[in-house]
């Protein structure tokens, strides 16, 4: 029992930072219909800046915090700005083609800003981890399922409560329409790139304290987003949050009791068996579930 907990307690971490990253995946999918391969650049961004403003400069905490996920949203609307909004005939393809040439650009200006080298910082809290039938969780878990439960709240309540979230729902729903009513459908597009990236940049600060950060870790956290976000049903929040958090459980317990070499691999196996078993995902439909 004692086991199965500290591999549950770990598999809920991973999970949320998955969630979170899925999240940023289903949300831009919703207003856009667009996959964006670079969103695990983001989150290395958002970890690697997270650590640069408190170990680097010494900038508290909460202030770099939100510093950081100001300056990586701003990164993925110029990235919009100037790398999608230009594109002439935005065929599927071609816009995978470009952020997956914008995950190679990110990765190889992070290596050159930061280095080679794995980065760290200390938790948010030093405080001794919490004992829990002698499995033990870390404040640093805590933290991040805290901010997952906040994030999907504000997420529901934004698309169902604000003008303008019911605005990025309906060019979701249909563009033209959209456009005839009256709503500027660019701006809709900008502004769920800023959202999506910030979110990148939310999972990227939040798990700097418990890992390592290096200029290459975005391209597996981004995979394991895109696996949690098809799992639970692209394009649906509690899909997005479900699939996430399912991942990391299944994951953490493949590494107990199987083996640690197919940490890695059970995302892969799983979108594998959701593609053959159900297309849509846990919550999806045939017609993807907007928020």
């Amino acid at each position: 029992m004692q086991e199965l907990l500290q591999y549950l307690f770990s598999g809920m971490t991973n999970g949320a930072v998955y969630a979170v990253i899925a999240l940023g995946f289903s949300m831009l999918y919703s207003s856009t219909d667009l996959i964006n391969f670079a969103h695990g650049e983001f989150v290395m961004l958002g970890a690697l800046c997270m650590v640069s403003l408190t170990a680097g400069a010494g900038l508290a905490l909460v202030p770099a915090f939100f510093v950081t996920v100001a300056a990586v949203a701003a990164a993925g609307m110029l990235f919009e700005r100037l790398a999608i909004r230009p594109v002439r005939h935005p065929e599927p393809i071609v816009l995978i083609i470009i952020t997956v040439g914008a995950s190679i650009f990110l990765r190889g200006t992070g290596m050159l800003i930061w280095g080679k080298d794995a980065h760290s910082m200390p938790p948010f809290l030093d405080i001794a981890p919490i004992d829990i039938a002698g499995a033990r969780l870390l404040a640093q878990s805590v933290w991040i399922l805290v901010i997952v439960t906040a994030l999907a709240a504000g997420l529901h309540l934004f698309y169902k409560k604000t003008l303008t979230g019911k605005a990025m729902t309906a060019c979701a729903v249909n563009k033209k329409g959209a456009w005839i009513v009256g709503i500027p459908f660019k701006w809709m597009v900008l502004l769920a790139f800023g959202l999506s990236t910030g979110l990148g940049a939310v999972a990227g600060a939040s798990i700097a304290p418990i890992t390592m950060s290096s200029y290459d870790m975005g391209t597996i956290l981004g995979l394991k987003g895109f696996c949690g976000a098809m799992l639970g049903g692209l394009g649906s929040l509690w899909g997005a949050i479900l699939g996430g958090f399912l991942l990391g459980i299944l994951e953490a317990m493949g590494v107990g009791f199987v083996s640690s070499g197919f940490k890695d691999a059970t995302a892969f196996l799983l979108l594998l068996l959701v593609l053959y078993v159900r297309p849509q995902g846990i919550l999806g439909t045939a017609e993807v579930k907007r928020f």
